[in-house]
């Protein structure tokens, strides 16, 4: 026993004996390691901590995900505007383009897109892959369901130049996919709502410029002498910016100016009863359409929709003043005898109406669209005066 305690007494000593020389190797090598790592370091470029981290502090895991540099072909990372001191100092430079449009005065004009289009589109592959054809043409429909084989005998007239954009005023859509067609049109619905209100809302300039002509139809026209592609030359060939086809009365009809000619490919005057014309150039003896089958240029629109008022819904009165949105209008304006419809005089969306006061529903629309048609030739008429007035206070 105390020979092994000896032993291991022995054992500790010489072991604290050996410390002080290990601990001076230890620092030997340390220092050593420190003056090789230095001489290492200088070998390779300076790494701008500064940078990388204002770098990386900016990129999303989307980011990481698809600037993550490969082997094969390694990709730097950088801010999706620039992370060099020029670009910098370029956005700090204040940006104000008095010509672009309202409210995008702050942005360069190189990225201003100040129009659009309704091209339906792609979720994937290429944007610039996504339209195999670029239609010309725009027709929109206000449509209730009932009147679906109607609107599908119309559709067919229209070729693949043309867009199909039917306003749904019953709340009725998904219904509409028995029609291949369909599948194809875009819809937009809207319960108890007109043409012209849609119109207003949907078809701003802005949205329809890619368009060459835009028809803005009833639901209820019969077209099986119609051809939208012959009607758009004729349209060409006669100069109009604002058309329709010539009506074929099934009963009768409210202005003679619609009334189709067969021994005319289009006419642009006509004869009215006594009292309605004070002069022949003006509606309705001329330069005048009425609002159930209009077809307006793109230029012709642009005017057109600005006239259109926000409250006033059922359009009435608007086809008196079309003529103040070209010139001259007696020449722009006219009736396509060549290709033309029958009105079928549906009242469908009169019967959208409510009852009130013992009167039927279609009574109520009636009386609505005789007070807007009333209004509307008032504020226009005082428009006109309040601008002659202001332009001669100005001239004096």
């Amino acid at each position: 026993m105390k020979l092994s305690r000896m032993g291991i007494f022995a054992r500790s000593r010489s072991t604290v004996g050996r410390k002080p020389k290990d601990s001076m190797r230890l620092i030997v090598t340390t220092f050593v390691g420190v003056v090789f790592g230095f001489l290492v370091g200088l070998s390779f470029p300076t790494l701008s901590l500064t940078k990388f981290n204002r770098s990386s502090s900016v990129l999303t895991p989307i980011d990481f995900e698809y600037t993550k540099p490969s082997l094969s072909s390694p990709i730097p990372l950088q801010h999706p505007l620039g992370n060099n001191r020029s670009s910098a100092n370029a956005t700090s430079k204040k940006i104000w383009v008095p010509t672009n449009p309202r409210g995008a005065e702050r942005l360069p004009p190189g990225i201003v897109r100040a129009e659009s289009d309704l091209y339906l589109r792609r979720l994937w592959g290429e944007p610039n892959e996504d339209l195999t054809s670029t239609p010309k043409y725009l027709v929109t429909f206000t449509v209730g369901y009932n009147q679906r084989k109607n609107i599908d005998a119309a559709v067919k007239k229209f070729s693949g130049n043309f867009t199909i954009l039917l306003f749904h005023y019953d709340g009725r859509t998904t219904e509409w996919d028995e029609f291949e067609w369909s599948k194809e049109a875009i819809h937009v619905s809207v319960q108890r709502q007109t043409k012209w209100w849609f119109a207003k809302r949907f078809l701003h300039p802005d949205i329809v410029a890619p368009y060459d002509y835009i028809f803005i139809w009833d639901e209820d026209l019969g077209v099986e002498h119609f051809n939208a592609e012959e009607y758009i030359k004729l349209v060409r060939k006669h100069g109009l910016e604002i058309s329709q086809p010539g009506v074929e009365p099934k009963k009768w009809l409210t202005w003679q100016m619609t009334k189709r000619r067969g021994d005319h490919e289009v006419h642009k005057e006509t004869e009215e009863k006594p009292g309605r014309c004070d002069d022949p150039h003006v509606p309705p003896c001329a330069a005048f359409v009425e609002i159930m089958a209009p077809v307006f240029s793109r230029d012709a629109w642009r005017c057109v929709w600005h006239m259109i008022q926000n409250d006033l819904v059922h359009g009435w009165g608007l086809d008196f003043a079309l003529r103040k949105c070209v010139e001259p209008a007696h020449e722009k304006i006219g009736v396509v005898d060549a290709q033309w419809i029958v009105h079928q005089s549906v009242p469908s969306l009169g019967n959208q109406g409510e009852s009130q006061d013992g009167k039927a529903p279609w009574e109520g629309v009636r009386e609505r669209c005789k007070k807007e048609w009333a209004l509307f030739q008032t504020r226009f008429s005082r428009a006109e005066k309040a601008y002659f007035k202001a332009l001669n206070k100005t001239s004096h």
